[in-house]
């Protein structure tokens, strides 16, 4: 299974999502390696909370690949009303500036 298919199936069995999208940005780093990836996770689950308990969520279920595997993860994580909102969109991952504990 690729780390972009286990990030998804973790996600998922986790969380109820209403949509959820694993996208790997790796091509767009220097390692090359699936190692940099964006989530959209849109559930109910996450009305009521600010951002960083939302990103404290997706971050517990993903701490091992985070530990071992993932260098860069960009987390966008809404309500299905924030999401529709924005139409879909979210704004693009920034550039990595290396650093990798890979390297």
């Amino acid at each position: 299974m690729s780390m972009q298919q286990q990030i998804h199936t973790k996600l998922s069995d986790a969380i109820d999502c209403t949509h959820l999208e694993v996208i790997n940005e790796s091509h767009m780093h220097s390692r090359g390696s699936d190692s940099h990836f964006k989530v959209i996770v849109v559930s109910e689950e996450f009305s009521g909370l600010r951002l960083l308990p939302r990103h404290r969520r997706i971050n517990e279920v993903l701490k091992s690949e985070l530990a071992n595997d993932i260098h860069a993860l960009a987390i966008h994580a809404h309500t299905p009303e924030e999401f529709s909102e924005q139409s879909g969109q979210v704004p693009a991952s920034p550039n990595c500036l290396g650093g990798s504990k890979f390297d």
